[in-house]
């Protein structure tokens, strides 16, 4: 049985409504592709043709607000966010406040889930367990935090624990969209201006600062797109011409 394809594309520095628009219209040619296979074929054991994506992308700074988030996270007015230059949207993703911003690795993935396994708490371990073993290739050693999504330094440390790669997705007829975000070089102060993921008295991480010096982003990329062809069982398409974006 051939393995699943997933079209891979870098979108590059992109504002985060342009991010959010791109994988919107995805999601929906995928559910317009699920409602056309359900309402005309006659053959009830046929698959849709849906297809699945996988984009990476860098935001200028902006803080998104899950939709169970709660505003009393922000910890900056409006008004200095604009003096800051720094974006803010409510989504519709799982989860809280979170920042996404220069030297972070954000990761979309637009799959069926029908084309894999119909498990939403599988899915997120599986984003969980592709950013551990890309930490583990730079020695890091990261993990799961009862009870909290993302991936985890020293979970098991009361005081010492620190999120450094955070996650929220969206799933509708076993579509996904949103993700993960995996602070490379990223710049942490902007984490003081929120309680990250409403999660109080933890710290936030970057590997960066955990191994004392920059990362090249192009490597944890590659080693990124390797752990997830391997952990879900798939194969990556480099068709560039597949995904337009300015």
């Amino acid at each position: 049985m051939s393995k699943q394809q997933v079209f891979f594309e870098d979108l590059g520095t992109m504002p985060y409504k342009q991010a959010w628009d791109l994988q919107e219209s995805l999601l929906r040619k995928n559910l317009m592709a699920k409602s056309e296979a359900f309402s005309s074929r006659p053959d009830k054991n046929r698959r849709p043709q849906t297809t699945n994506y996988l984009l990476f992308v860098e935001h200028p700074p902006v803080y998104t607000l899950g939709k169970s988030g709660h505003e009393d996270n922000i910890l900056i007015t409006a008004e200095e966010m604009n003096a800051r230059a720094i974006e803010f949207y409510s989504t519709n993703r799982g989860g809280d406040i979170t920042f996404h911003g220069p030297g972070q690795i954000v990761g979309y993935p637009i799959l069926d889930l029908e084309n894999f396994f119909t498990d939403i708490g599988k899915y997120m371990r599986n984003l969980e367990e592709v950013i551990i073993q890309v930490l583990a290739e730079y020695n890091i050693d990261s993990g799961r935090s009862s009870g909290e999504t993302g991936v985890w330094l020293e979970a098991g440390k009361p005081g010492r624990e620190r999120k450094i790669c955070a996650m929220g997705v969206r799933c509708s007829r076993w579509i996904t969209m949103h993700g993960f975000a995996l602070n490379v070089n990223t710049d942490l102060s902007y984490f003081n201006f929120i309680i990250p993921c409403g999660i109080q008295n933890k710290q936030v991480a970057s590997m960066e600062k955990e191994l004392g010096r920059k990362i090249s982003m192009e490597e944890v990329k590659q080693k990124l797109k390797q752990k997830f062809e391997k952990v879900f069982d798939c194969e990556m398409s480099y068709d560039n011409g597949l995904v337009v974006h300015q």
